[in-house]
């Protein structure tokens, strides 16, 4: 279907739906959590976490039910173009024949279908809709501008920080030698990695070779990653599964050396930080969630995603820090089980979790990159018009792809660029869009539908009360964000 808005792909199993999604979520942003846990207190981090899931879970119902609006809407508009095009095909009859032709089209469009091959719901969810087309759909000018740059500030930032990590941890694991005390050497990007290479060309090397592995999955759909979706999750449970039962051994030896504080506002902040990145995944849910095959389950999902995800971030998050010692705990949790033997022994599993990030970003990378393609692709879409083959299979991939990977070749101290995509339009993705969506989709929808449809997958906060609850929520995020930003920049 090349030409097309977006395409469905092919139908998985709504199992095969809950990897995506755990894949999706479960990123970088778990590895750093132990650390903010040591920071903000074991208490106000289970207290902060515990909402924040709550947050992204009302946030994520409400992106399903937009898309679910939105289905509902294209269903109705088409129906409505053919009942235009069926009443002017019968022109060339006598006035007696059109009123007879035409009388059983006049009924309400919506209650056409329920009639000879059975029900059929308006709701159903068949149409890969965007989340830039459904902000087409159902905002105005300025409201689809401001999207579009939330949405591409962050995607871009997100490709970048990606295109960076993994060939960083790689330089790590190949130049440097992982013996007991190698996480203590601080390495600079003029020190050789081998023979006449520096870390700095190595980094490079390792991009490009990232670069051509994965760069061709842009080209294609999530649906292409699959089988390495599931890999990758089995690799991603082991290791998630090793650094939990290490910790636990050592903690069950009474050798853990972790004293966590119950409370320390001052961590508050980037613990807020690494709790956004830690359940983003609104932007991508329309191309996980359309080719679910049996979507009566969508509902049960996510709430099982959500509840695996926090018990995973809790359990890890804990037994890391009363394993170690708050100030030793490293900003990749993974750091602390490479370059500490008393901890794990054996060099080959040393290996796997230092290699654990790349297996974890390598994954998200195309998809993510599949949505943003998507999001262009509906930007310039016109109503009834299609894109050449080259536009549409080559000029937006390679847009999605090229400006990232620049990004990544030229620096890889992507601080700054992480603070802006995390803290503000991460925000507004997680938060702002998927409320002020559901919010406008059911106000688009009463004038076609009226009151009595009911969509079947509306979320379970369908009080307006929600809504604004969710914007004042993102207000002051971005307030406690703004305020970190300047604390940390006086301390400087």
């Amino acid at each position: 279907m090349a030409g097309g808005i977006t395409e469905t792909g092919e139908l998985y199993s709504p199992y095969v739906g809950l990897v995506y999604m755990f894949n999706l979520i479960v990123g970088t942003g778990a590895l750093t959590m132990p650390k903010a846990f040591a920071q903000a207190g074991w208490a106000v981090s289970l207290a902060l976490i515990s909402f924040l899931a709550f947050m992204s879970y009302m946030t994520t119902t409400f992106v399903i039910e937009a898309m679910a609006a939105a289905n509902a809407q294209l269903r109705w508009k088409r129906r409505e173009q053919e009942e235009v095009q069926d009443s002017d095909s019968t022109s060339d009859y006598s006035d007696d024949d059109v009123r007879g032709r035409s009388e059983p089209e006049t009924k309400p469009i919506l209650s056409v279908q329920r009639t000879g091959g059975g029900h059929v719901d308006h709701f159903d969810i068949v149409e890969r809709v965007e989340m830039g087309q459904m902000a087409s759909m159902f905002f105005n000018k300025v409201g689809v501008n401001m999207f579009y740059i939330c949405m591409v500030v962050y995607l871009y930032g997100d490709l970048a920080i990606y295109a960076a990590a993994v060939p960083i941890s790689l330089m790590e694991v190949a130049c440097g030698n992982h013996s007991c005390s190698a996480g203590s050497v601080k390495y600079d990007d003029t020190d050789l990695c081998w023979g006449p290479v520096t870390r700095k060309d190595a980094y490079k090397v390792f991009l490009s070779i990232f670069t051509v592995m994965l760069g061709p999955f842009v080209f294609f759909d999530a649906q292409k990653t699959k089988y390495l979706q599931i890999l990758t999750s089995l690799m991603r449970w082991i290791a998630f599964t090793m650094m939990i039962i290490l910790a636990l051994i050592r903690i069950g030896k009474d050798r853990g050396e972790g004293r966590p504080r119950m409370a320390q506002i001052s961590g508050v902040p980037n613990l807020f930080g690494v709790c956004v990145y830690s359940f983003m995944c609104q932007h991508s849910l329309p191309s996980l969630v359309t080719p679910i095959s049996d979507k009566r389950r969508v509902g049960t999902l996510v709430v099982c995603d959500y509840v695996l995800i926090l018990g995973f971030y809790g359990l890890l998050s804990f037994t890391a820090i009363f394993c170690f010692d708050s100030s030793l705990l490293h900003d990749m949790y993974t750091l602390n089980f490479t370059d500490n033997c008393d901890v794990l022994d054996i060099p080959a599993l040393r290996y796997f979790l230092g290699l654990f990030p790349v297996f974890t970003i390598s994954t998200n990378f195309p998809i993510i990159a599949v949505t943003l393609r998507n999001n262009w692709k509906t930007l310039f879409h016109r109503d009834g018009g299609t894109y050449p083959w080259v536009v549409d299979r080559i000029v937006f991939p390679l847009i999605t792809l090229v400006p990232p990977i620049i990004v990544a070749f030229c620096t890889h101290n992507l601080e700054s660029l992480v603070g802006i995509t995390g803290a503000y339009a991460g925000t507004g993705i997680q938060y702002v869009i998927p409320a002020l969506l559901v919010y406008y989709g059911r106000r688009h929808l009463v004038p076609m539908l009226g009151t009595d449809e009911v969509n079947k997958h509306r979320s379970p906060f369908r009080h307006t009360f929600w809504v604004w609850f969710v914007v004042v929520w993102a207000t002051f995020c971005l307030m406690f964000v703004t305020a970190n930003i300047i604390l940390e920049d006086t301390k400087k």
